[in-house]
């Protein structure tokens, strides 16, 4: 779908250098009240009503004119008309039938022509995605967050940077450094494909309804070519997974339920050149990899 008018400006015509208007608190209640939408948990809806937070998102995800930017759960449209109000073109994914046939009205109404296109989907499910979408921005429903996410950059090559907004535990663990109290699984397979970081918190004021969680900004840049191919990414996330599902334990332990037993682990851990006493929130994901390759090759 498209929210493309069909018309042309007249002639005489003005241009309109004020910014676009934005969805408020009002307009936002507004259209729920129509559609009949209640926020639910089970989707993870919380609305922006906020444009300075809006324009905040669009800013630091450094959007730009031409651009063709992909957002998941674009929800009432808060953040999909920032988006659009760039110049960007956007490729909006929405599970939500109601919302889904909504928010091209939405925009038509907020800003004519601008050029939106409406995926009625689940993200985890998708498989194409139209214009090759080079940015992902969104505010992501915190229940699926990270495998939105991961999904969206395993799948979609053309997605080289980005900002989502996430629950702030969820963002300060997929930023993480090894080392760090919150490296986990989500930290190594976000470093897989680029470099994340933290970019400011969110209040939880600019939300309806307001979350009982605080949120934060995360961005990230794809590496310029992939790690390594998919087989040994399926086996470095493994590895992964095992570590973190018991990461008290020494990798030696906690890698055997993969590797098939803990004398075979050590030994594949050290040909990798890494201590099999050490635990998984120690390794980076190279240190992942070059295990993952020494299990591959054996």
């Amino acid at each position: 779908m498209s929210a493309d008018s069909g018309q042309d400006a007249p002639q005489d015509a003005v241009p309109d250098k004020t910014p676009q208007k934005l969805l408020g608190p009002a307009e936002i209640r507004d259209l729920a009240e129509m559609l009949g939408v209640n926020p639910t948990k089970k989707l993870g809806q919380n609305f922006v009503i906020d444009g300075n937070t809006v324009r905040r998102i669009v800013r630091v995800a450094s959007v730009a004119a031409g651009d063709v930017v992909v957002e998941v759960g674009p929800g009432l449209g808060s953040l999909t008309l920032g988006i659009l109000e760039t110049g960007a073109s956007v490729v909006a994914v929405e599970i939500d039938d109601r919302l889904a046939e909504q928010l091209p009205l939405t925009v038509e109404l907020m800003q004519p022509g601008a050029p939106l296109t409406v995926i009625r989907a689940d993200a985890l499910k998708i498989d194409a995605l139209p214009g090759d979408p080079t940015r992902l921005v969104a505010n992501l429903p915190y229940n699926v967050s990270v495998p939105v996410l991961l999904y969206l950059l395993e799948n979609f090559a053309s997605i080289h940077a980005g900002v989502v907004m996430v629950q702030a535990e969820v963002g300060e663990r997929l930023a993480a450094p090894p080392g760090s109290k919150v490296y986990g699984s989500p930290s190594v397979k976000a470093a897989w494909y680029g470099a994340f970081r933290t970019a400011g918190k969110v209040s939880r004021q600019v939300f309806w309804p307001v979350p009982n969680v605080d949120s934060i900004l995360v961005a990230f840049e794809r590496r310029a070519e992939p790690l390594e191919s998919e087989e040994l990414r399926l086996a470095t996330f493994a590895l992964v997974d095992a570590a973190f599902q018991q990461r008290r334990k020494m990798l030696r332990q906690s890698l055997s339920v993969v590797l098939g037993d803990s004398a075979t682990a050590s030994a594949l851990m050290q040909s990798a050149g890494i201590d099999p006493t050490t635990r998984g929130e120690q390794l980076t994901v190279h240190d992942f990899l070059a295990v993952a390759r020494a299990w591959v090759a054996q």
